[in-house]
């Protein structure tokens, strides 16, 4: 296993994690707009991006735990590119690593914050039709208690949660 095929591994990623990067600025879009079917639709694009990015994953850890086990280091649970740019062999793949590694994180850290807007938003929608539900369902009218005297009809049975049978 050399480091020009995690090398490209990394690239592969990069790309699809870019791609995902730009259904989510598509997808903020559509919420916006209210648009439901198209919204449908990125959420199945989206589905097959994540789907081939954890397929890239898988072939990138098995790619860093081959090159770190032909280094002679014992593989660990979580093998991560730092330990290949640690034990790479010359200065010029620690550097094309190192590079890919921060360009990946920086698009996965605009992809969080891109997400966590969208989720904000998709919250904000659903509270805003609540409320208009609310406005529109009737209202019970209102049962005001004075002393002993009982002002309405409360038709519906309490509910009890105690079973005494027990």
């Amino acid at each position: 296993m050399s480091v020009e095929t995690i090398y490209a591994t990394l690239e592969k990623l990069e790309r699809m994690h870019k791609s995902l990067l730009e259904l989510s600025f598509k997808k903020t879009e559509l919420i916006k707009t209210n648009n439901t079917e198209a919204l449908d639709q990125m959420l199945k694009d989206e589905q097959a991006h994540v789907a081939a990015i954890d397929k890239l994953e898988q072939q990138r850890q098995l790619q860093v735990t081959e090159y770190l086990g032909a280094k002679g280091f014992a593989p660990t649970d979580k093998v991560t590119v730092a330990d290949v740019i640690q034990v790479a062999d010359n200065d010029i793949d620690k550097d094309k690593l190192e590079k890919v590694r921060k360009r990946l994180l920086l698009i996965i850290d605009d992809l969080r914050k891109q997400n966590d807007l969208n989720q904000k938003l998709i919250f904000q929608s659903l509270q805003f039709v609540n409320l208009t539900l609310d406005m529109l369902r009737p209202q019970p009218s209102q049962i005001n208690y004075s002393g002993n005297e009982v002002r309405g009809t409360n038709t519906i049975a309490k509910k009890t949660y105690f079973d005494s049978q027990a």
